[in-house]
């Protein structure tokens, strides 16, 4: 679905389309223990709640479904139509307006996460994808659901809900930007260390380098990762702080550690 969405961004959307992607979510009819119905247009009423079973909190009510035809007719045409809306902004009304129609028995959140993609990559005019609003918006997940329910209850004005969306698509590029960061200097350190020859504990710790391992490389924790002895451990280090790839740190004793030598 998402493949479909963002390599082929210039291509229409259509009931069609949204009912393939519906159906490649959900291929056996089922959403978790639930019948759904599957490639069409909800027949029933839908709230999103949350709590538990008898103790649930209403956080918002899509319309009829006698009425999800016409809205989604209106939805794909402006969604479809070329004007002077700057496109992220598009991306980001697109994304209220679908999840806000919440047009299917299941799957709502996915499929506007994926138009949300979908309008970002034509707004670059590319289907190269280096950041990920999902993503972010995973991890902003309780922050979303109150922006998007103070939002959907309120008088129209979405402005809070655009500021919010640039907000996530700000900190996406950041985020992408520091991943893209480590992976070149991963790509540079190994280029220039392309003759020197280490085993496959080695290479799995050294990348852990760049990869966000977590505080102090010490024997003890290369001896848990590589699932190793300290001794076999200890040889490891050794032998790459004689390569001048690991330094040892200043720190002694039961303290020693060591850092990844990398310029």
């Amino acid at each position: 679905m998402l493949l479909d969405a963002t390599q082929h961004y210039d291509r229409p959307l259509s009931d069609d389309r949204l009912f393939g992607w519906h159906n490649v979510l959900f291929p056996t009819g089922r959403g978790g223990l639930y019948t759904i119905e599957v490639g069409k247009y909800r027949s029933g009423e839908m709230r999103v709640t949350s709590g538990p079973l008898g103790h649930e909190v209403a956080h918002y009510e899509a319309p009829e479904p006698e009425r999800v035809p016409e809205e989604m007719h209106r939805f794909i045409d402006w969604v479809n139509a070329h004007d002077h809306t700057d496109p992220v902004l598009r991306a980001a009304i697109a994304h209220l307006w679908f999840v806000s129609i919440h047009p299917f028995d299941d799957g709502n959140g996915r499929i506007t996460r994926a138009i949300t993609d979908m309008l970002l990559a034509r707004s670059e005019h590319s289907s190269k994808r280096f950041y990920s609003m999902s993503n972010e918006m995973k991890i902003l997940q309780k922050e979303y659901y109150e922006v998007l329910e103070k939002t959907q209850k309120g008088d129209g004005d979405i402005t809070a809900w655009l500021l919010w969306f640039l907000e996530c698509f700000d900190r996406a590029l950041s985020s992408t930007e520091e991943t893209l960061a480590s992976a070149l200097a991963k790509a540079c350190f190994w280029e220039n260390h392309r003759d020197v020859q280490v085993n496959e504990r080695q290479r799995k710790i050294i990348n852990m380098q760049f990869d966000g391992f977590f505080g102090k490389l010490t024997s003890g924790k290369w001896a848990k990762i590589g699932n190793c002895s300290s001794d076999t451990a200890l040889n490891d280090i050794n032998d790459l702080v004689a390569k001048c790839i690991l330094r040892k740190n200043e720190e002694g004793g039961r303290s020693t550690n060591y850092s990844l030598v990398t310029s």
